[in-house]
């Protein structure tokens, strides 16, 4: 800890992608100067050729490069760092690393290692805050299921973001719930330790955001409720909650104080709770980091938390003005933009992302880890970017964010961009009093059928492809310009089939849509030209990246062909358990085999019954997506 006033001239950033970026641009802000650290996967990464300094760990695995704590040490001395900042997930709340650190006459830009120990053990935790006064549930630490009762809940001693946790509803799939969610940990965190507790439905995820300086002061800065959730990840951040009054926030602030207290906390953190229906909370964990969705408590206080940490962790008290009142202006909303199809069973995606445009929308703050350019690995999480918006009502934060969401332009691997679109669009209606929103909201209401191109956003992507509009004439080009054209385009598993004709001055003549004559009126010209469209390779991106549009080769290559039946990988990754061998009888919908991608395990199930004819791949193997992996001959 340092007392001395110490400037702080040089941050390591030990982490990656969006947060890494966003502390480097405080750092920026404040003249210090900043070190990356980068694995293999992220060598051309935007927050690399951002920082003044970077330095390579070898590999492309968590466990390799960005877990490995003796490689950043060693990496922040070699490049002269002064202090290493954790960021989130990763080491941030590993107390070994902390320690590891300070011994090496560095600054760390977080609480003492003896706190982040104490919340370390989500199980030690919740009986040290028993013991200071802060509401915990009752019969939620032991490790029995017996005394548990069901649902319960599994869940990693030293994680977070949803890792490392599966519900359990019926006892004898307790086994493997603990086994994935050990493999799972192990993999994100680096510690496979977990435990058991009862799970809490109907409860909302109500955190507060504390702030203490090493002179003994500590402050709440309000709530963010963080409850709509998918998968124990949250999805969509607010601040303040829309369930919280005035009586309920200073009670859940005084709670939030006196658990920093208890473990003499210094710096900025989190005490998270579970708020039930009557008003009552309970203790749920505190994270002795930055949280994902802290601009949301930036936005509403007028603060910079990272600005903060770096003054705290040279030294200095917290504001006087903060001292004496914290600010509590509008509303502010985040969302968590993600490389991952919620209508596809949120199946991750990875790969290029070509043209990257946010916009500039008022209100709306954007942390990107990806611009033009960018690729996104399989390795890490999903999370691309967090859009953020402030306005004077919870529906004018929501009314922003949908605009920015809508005019950003995205065109790569898919994203959830549309489902935050939905959920934004209705969420003042959906959360009003008495609407049932709750922690597992998201995982109880199907999603129904992503959204569909109309016909003129299928013609603009069409009519993009025609030869005279690429330079260069067309296969199957027809001297005799009274004949159709046709082009042919996937979407979604459908196909697409417009059918147009160009006079000799490149004038649109004729338009069919499956089927269906478009009238060219002025209208529908415009609107053609006016479409965003963009082609790359064999994908033609519409309306600013929403839609992405296969063109089908016109000859399937024999390997193509030779797939055929095979069930294949629906993103890059790697097996984790091979569940089948050649011979087994399955049925459709059994699991075959388990993916770890970006963090997560994934299933790959049978699309139908029948007999395991070939296995192409092993156990450790790394995909690709697509890849074949296995074929199953109907039954």
């Amino acid at each position: 800890m340092n007392t001395a006033h110490t400037p702080i001239t040089s941050v390591l950033v030990a982490n990656r992608g969006e947060i890494a970026r966003r502390i480097m641009r405080t750092c920026r802000d404040l003249a210090i100067d900043t070190v990356a650290v980068f694995s293999d996967a992220d060598a051309d990464a935007v927050f690399v050729r951002e920082a003044d300094r970077a330095v390579r760990l070898p590999g492309t695995a968590s466990t390799d490069t960005y877990l490995r704590g003796d490689l950043i040490i060693a990496a922040a001395l070699r490049a002269g760092a002064q202090a290493i900042h954790p960021g989130y997930g990763f080491l941030s709340e590993n107390a070994n690393f902390a320690q590891e650190v300070l011994d090496a006459g560095l600054l760390w830009i977080g609480p003492p290692p003896s706190a982040i120990a104490a919340m370390g053990s989500k199980i030690a935790a919740k009986q040290l805050m028993r013991e200071h006064g802060v509401p915990v549930a009752p019969d939620n630490t032991v490790e029995s299921l017996a005394e548990v009762g069901l649902p319960a809940l599994v869940k990693a001693s030293a994680g977070g973001g949803g890792r490392g946790m599966r519900i359990v509803r019926d006892a004898s799939a307790l086994a493997e719930a603990i086994a994935g969610a050990e493999r799972e940990a192990a993999a994100a965190f680096g510690d496979g330790t977990v435990f058991v507790e009862r799970y809490l439905e109907g409860a909302r995820h109500v955190e507060i955001q504390v702030l203490a300086d090493s002179q003994g002061n500590t402050i709440a800065l309000h709530e963010r409720d963080c409850t709509l959730q998918r998968r124990h990840q949250k999805v969509l951040e607010e601040a303040p909650s829309p369930a919280v009054d005035p009586d309920l926030r200073v009670r859940m602030e005084a709670a939030a104080v006196a658990a920093a207290c208890a473990v003499g906390y210094v710096g900025a953190g989190t005490v998270e709770f579970l708020l039930a229906a009557d008003g009552s909370f309970s203790f749920l964990e505190m994270n002795t980091r930055l949280q994902v969705e802290h601009p949301v408590t930036e936005l509403i206080t007028g603060t910079d938390l990272v600005a903060l940490q770096l003054s705290i962790a040279e030294g200095h008290r917290i504001p006087a003005d903060l001292l004496v009142e914290v600010p509590l202006h509008g509303h502010a909303i985040e969302v968590r933009l993600c490389a991952e199809d919620p209508y596809h069973g949120y199946l991750p995606s990875a790969g290029v992302f070509h043209e990257v445009h946010f916009g500039a929308v008022p209100g709306v703050r954007v942390d990107s880890a990806i611009e033009s350019g960018s690729e996104v690995p399989p390795y890490y999480d999903s999370m691309i970017a967090k859009l953020i918006a402030h306005g004077a009502t919870r529906a004018e934060a929501a009314r922003r964010l949908v605009k920015a969401l809508t005019g950003a332009t995205l065109n790569g691997p898919v994203t959830n961009r549309e489902l935050l679109i939905d959920l934004l669009s209705r969420w003042t209606e959906l959360d009003a009093p008495g609407s049932g929103i709750d922690t597992g909201w998201l995982d109880r209401h199907p999603l129904g059928e992503a959204p569909t191109p109309d016909t003129l956003t299928i013609a603009a992507a069409a009519l993009a492809l025609v030869p005279a509009r690429r330079g260069r004439f067309p296969i199957g080009w027809r001297n005799n310009m009274s004949q159709l054209q046709r082009q042919v385009l996937t979407h979604d598993g459908s196909e697409h089939i417009i059918d147009y004709r160009f006079d000799r001055s490149d004038t649109l003549q004729e338009l069919v849509v499956d089927g269906a004559t478009v009238e060219l009126d002025p209208f529908t010209r415009d609107a053609l030209g006016r479409g965003s469209v963009a082609v790359h390779g064999a994908s033609v991106f519409a309306a600013g990246g929403r839609f992405t549009f296969g063109v089908p080769p016109r000859f399937v290559s024999p390997d193509d062909a030779g797939r055929a039946g095979s069930t294949v990988s629906p993103m890059p990754g790697k097996v984790v358990r091979l569940l089948v061998a050649v011979g087994d009888t399955v049925d459709a919908g059994q699991g075959l085999l388990s993916i770890e991608a970006m963090k997560m395990e994934h299933l790959v199930v049978s699309p139908h019954s029948g007999v395991i004819a070939e296995v192409y791949v092993q156990a450790g193997q790394q995909l690709d997506g697509g890849q074949a992996l296995l074929k199953v001959d109907p039954a």
